[in-house]
């Protein structure tokens, strides 16, 4: 006699953390982009669709939610790898707008790359509506859990 389990929204969801992480780290480009940690992929991604914006550290502050000191300690590392430059403007000699490398701009590139790939995989098959009811189910989760 077969026993049916009841399935856990908490169990599938970390299931499917795992299966996304596994995807991610079989990447071809992986390896280049490895040098790019979680909150600097963040920080190019946010520089990278603001491109043409002067966005200055306190703008990461607030995008991120992360404190001054951290923001901080992470854009003095981006800086020393060749993700970014710290640029003056015109306006507030105080003031130094954030400016991505061609260097970051690449690994940008080859992420959104994988990430549609990603996201078009995760998605095949998949209707309009049910992506829609997906997530609705999602936001409600993430609103439950918040």
């Amino acid at each position: 006699m077969e026993m049916k389990q009841k399935r856990s929204a908490s169990f599938e969801i970390k299931a499917i953390s795992n299966l996304i992480r596994r995807h991610a780290n079989k990447s071809a480009s992986k390896q280049y982009i490895d040098s790019v940690t979680g909150t600097n992929g963040w920080v190019i991604g946010f520089l990278a669709e603001n491109e043409g914006k002067d966005i200055f550290q306190r703008d990461l502050e607030e995008q991120l939610s992360i404190r001054r000191s951290t923001v901080s300690s992470v854009l003095q590392l981006m800086e020393k790898k060749g993700f970014i430059m710290r640029m003056p403007v015109d306006y507030d000699a105080r003031l130094k707008k954030l400016v991505l490398t061609d260097k970051a701009y690449k690994i940008h590139a080859i992420a959104s790359n994988d990430i549609a790939e990603l996201e078009h995989k995760l998605t095949k098959g998949l209707t309009a509506e049910e992506l829609a009811a997906f997530f609705k189910v999602i936001d409600k989760i993430k609103s439950n859990i918040e």
